[in-house]
């Protein structure tokens, strides 16, 4: 049976959280821009051998629906919190969702200890409570790179800030659509082997922790993408990530080559 987890979708308007999603969850890419209210939509994906059921939450980016963001979708297990590389505003525009999750995270510490208290010793063996939310930003419509406003380096240092993993993607050329949400399943993962104790992970052979994970669906495929012999690539954090809490090690000269689209 798959492991469920829950994502969230969010980020100003315009910045492409619905393109994203459509070319994960039906490869399709939606150019028009149709203000969405919320959508789910649930895509199962095979991840280091493992089934998992991916319910993905797509939602507003508009101010006047974020009260409805902030009562049905802070429970989520990990959030995607998009920008846009070409409005420098939509990257500033996720400190409101950043602010709603750090105090989702104060209140899960809170509602963890108090259940570990209530149940004492009968809590032993069993799963208390709920891991701490997984984030990670990208930096969305990274093939256009004339229109590009925020630079790589930008984007992972407002990441790096907040505690985030950093990816740059882009929907209609589909790069990175499948590696950003392989990573934030396998941080989920680790989140919650964490949070329960379950002890150290056990990756199939021949795979790293530390590589940034490619994720593939029943028949293997993998994310490559060419245009007029030019081949678009963004490895990730990848080999720079620190093996311990995910964050970026920022003494590799190659870092910043592998933080762009091109």
């Amino acid at each position: 049976m798959a492991d469920k987890i829950s994502i969230t979708i969010c980020g100003d308007g315009g910045c492409g959280k619905s393109s994203v999603t459509l070319r994960l969850v039906r490869s399709q890419w939606v150019h028009e821009y149709d203000p969405t209210i919320e959508d789910s939509y649930s895509v199962t994906r095979t991840i280091d051998g493992l089934p998992y059921l991916l319910s993905i939450t797509d939602t507003a980016g508009q101010e006047e629906y974020r009260g409805l963001w902030q009562s049905a979708n802070l429970k989520s297990d990990a959030f995607l919190l998009v920008y846009d590389i070409t409005n420098e505003d939509s990257l500033s525009a996720l400190d409101f969702f950043m602010d709603m999750l750090n105090i989702e995270s104060e209140r899960r510490i809170e509602d963890n200890n108090r259940l570990l208290k209530e149940l004492g010793d009968s809590a032993h063996g069993l799963e208390v409570g709920m891991p701490p939310p997984v984030k990670i930003v990208a930096g969305n419509k990274c093939d256009l790179k004339d229109a590009r406003v925020v630079p790589a380096r930008d984007g992972l240092e407002y990441a790096r800030k907040h505690g985030c993993g950093f990816m740059e993607t882009s929907a209609r050329e589909m790069v990175n659509i499948e590696e950003t949400f392989a990573l934030l399943v396998r941080r989920v993962v680790e989140a919650r082997r964490l949070h329960y104790q379950r002890g150290p992970a056990n990756p199939p052979a021949g795979t790293s922790t530390a590589k940034t994970p490619a994720l593939t669906d029943g028949e293997g495929s993998r994310n490559k993408k060419s245009k007029g012999g030019r081949r678009i690539r963004f490895l990730g954090l990848g080999k720079g990530e620190d093996a311990e809490d995910g964050r970026p090690k920022p003494t590799r000269k190659s870092l910043w080559r592998r933080l762009r689209c091109w």
